[in-house]
């Protein structure tokens, strides 16, 4: 498997309750800073955009 590059969010302030994501070509890894070594959710791209445009700011 290869190795993934986790980000947390610029707004995600002290960093101490957030939500990771990594990124590849074809699918996003989402996982809980709090407990990196669980097992993470991983989407397509696609329907991770789909997600993301359904958000209100």
């Amino acid at each position: 498997m290869q190795s993934l590059n986790w980000q947390k969010s610029t707004y995600s302030g002290d960093g101490s309750n957030c939500v990771e994501i990594a990124t590849t070509p074809t699918t996003i890894h989402i996982r809980d800073s709090k407990t990196p070594t669980s097992p993470h959710l991983s989407l397509q791209t696609t329907a991770w955009a789909k997600f993301l445009s359904q958000l209100q700011c």
